[in-house]
């Protein structure tokens, strides 16, 4: 723990506050001539339509960094912000990020690379991760979660299948996992550190759909209580910060002292030198809500157990988490997340979603063939009435208790290249008979369930090939990465190295 942090962390009644959010607004409400940027400068008479689409507040609180009062010097507002943030997640350290927890991924995985040239990576990783080994040229190594085959979803990685992949791999530099899955699967994060730890690593979790983790008796631990080391938080998904705003939090463990400065040299490589200050206030208060807001998390999770209970008595649809027993990597499930299979209930999961928007003017967050997913921010309270009756209402296309196909997974191709490499080799689309046997340039996931099944510096098999055609011929399929819908074109490497 560094003496910055020892001299700033105070009491849990200065949690009840938010001092960079305060200062950026007291400093909004004075009267100001802005000769300096950004280039509305806070005129509501000039810039009207602007301030008519946004409110007056937005333009006003939009100030630029470096302001002696906000974020300037070691006891500033923003200073203690950040400390405040560290204390309330159980971090050493915390850092805001306005460009999302993509960028505490691209970061993470920079950091790693002071640490050796071999990253082990959960292959369900976001597509962030895969930039951050285009940007350190590390080699990867893949740890594989596990598949709901009837579903198409992706789990967790198992402690044993990470003590695999680390035997095989004795220089890896690092772990990467990812937990909560997108539909709420949690893994057992301290056995994982400890396997991690064991081999002399530390482990990185991506945990950007859990950051309101450990903020109610009736949530799980968040990772850091549970051993990680880097933690990556995408604050918006549902701690209530303002889309695009993320923290990344490094644990007090054995790596700490060798972490924080790569982390701080990094973070300066990839934020913003113009941070959004209304990001980085969201933040601030989304810190303050999940402290405080006990009663309010507590009527959140009431909603998710009410809407699960309807959907289970109504016998039409099943909830996808009841069926997480089945998965010996899955230790605890987010409450807050409600998955419904819709297949069961005959209507496939793109279909649900698209008829509850555009008929009832209900937004889910995700869908697959077989299932969607709704998400209830902690601290929201949202109609579940409403919901109910539109989702019970959809029609059955498929027919009542439709059976699922069961997804087969090829095998990814052998590797070639390192991710760098060949993303930036020079390259070529060629028809997609043509790619079998070349280096792909791109990166290419059929959803669902949204795994990378090709990366680049990977070989094109004929397997994957056929795979990607399957899935483009079903409805509602789709390949992410792909140059085509249909995909029949597929990006290579050109000339000797991708042959």
């Amino acid at each position: 723990m560094t003496l910055l942090h020892v001299t700033h962390r105070t009491t849990l009644a200065a949690q009840h506050t938010a001092p960079y959010a305060e200062a950026v607004r007291a400093y909004a409400g004075q009267d100001w001539l802005r000769l300096n940027v950004p280039g509305h400068s806070a005129d509501l008479s000039r810039f009207g339509p602007l301030a008519r689409l946004l409110g007056d507040a937005p333009l006003r609180m939009d100030v630029p960094p470096l302001l002696e009062g906000i974020d300037l010097g070691t006891a500033s507002p923003m200073s203690q912000a950040l400390d405040l943030a560290a204390q309330a997640w159980g971090a050493r350290r915390t850092w805001f990020l306005t460009n999302g927890a993509s960028q505490g991924n691209r970061m993470a995985t920079l950091v790693t690379r002071s640490l050796g040239e071999t990253l082990i990576v959960q292959r369900s990783v976001h597509s962030s991760v895969i930039d951050g080994l285009v940007l350190s040229g590390q080699k990867a190594a893949f740890v594989h979660p596990s598949v709901d085959a009837d579903l198409g979803i992706a789990h967790g990685v198992a402690p044993a299948d990470l003590a695999r992949t680390l035997a095989a791999n004795p220089e890896a530099a690092a772990a990467y996992v990812v937990t909560p899955s997108y539909f709420g699967a949690v893994a057992d994060v301290r056995a994982l550190a400890d396997v991690a730890h064991a081999a002399g690593i530390p482990l990185i979790v991506d945990e950007a759909w859990g950051s309101h983790f450990g903020f109610h008796p009736g949530l799980p631990a968040n990772a850091l209580a549970q051993g990680a080391d880097i933690v990556i938080s995408s604050t918006h998904k549902l701690a209530g910060s303002l889309t695009q705003s993320a923290m990344l939090h490094l644990g007090d463990g054995p790596f700490a002292d060798t972490l924080e400065p790569l982390i701080d040299r990094v973070f300066h490589l990839t934020q913003s030198t113009s941070a959004s200050a209304l990001l980085l206030t969201s933040l601030d208060m989304a810190r303050q809500a999940l402290v405080t807001g006990k009663d309010r998390i507590g009527a959140s999770l009431d909603t998710a157990a009410e809407i699960r209970s309807q959907v289970r008595s109504a016998n039409r649809f099943r909830l996808a988490g009841d069926d997480f027993e089945r998965f010996p990597d899955i230790v605890d499930a987010d409450p807050l997340r409600v998955p419904v299979n819709t297949r069961v209930g005959g209507i496939s999961g793109h279909e649900a979603r698209r008829r509850l928007m555009h008929d009832h003017r209900i937004m889910v967050e995700v869908a697959t063939d077989s299932a969607i997913v709704a998400v209830i921010g902690a601290g929201a309270e949202p109609d579940t009435h409403r919901f109910l009756q539109a989702l019970h209402a959809l029609p059955a296309p498929l027919g009542e208790q439709a059976p699922p196909s069961r997804l087969r997974l090829p095998a990814p191709g052998p590797v070639a290249l390192t991710t760098r490499t060949a993303f930036l080799a020079p390259s070529r689309s060629v028809p997609a008979h043509e790619a079998i046997g070349r280096v792909s340039a791109d990166t290419l996931a059929a959803y669902p369930p949204g795994i990378p099944n090709v990366l680049p510096g990977e070989v094109i098999t004929a397997e994957l090939v056929d795979f990607f055609h399957r899935t483009a011929a079903v409805p509602n399929g789709h390949v992410r990465g792909a140059a085509d819908p249909a995909v029949t074109t597929l990006r290579v490497v050109d000339g000797p190295a991708g042959a």
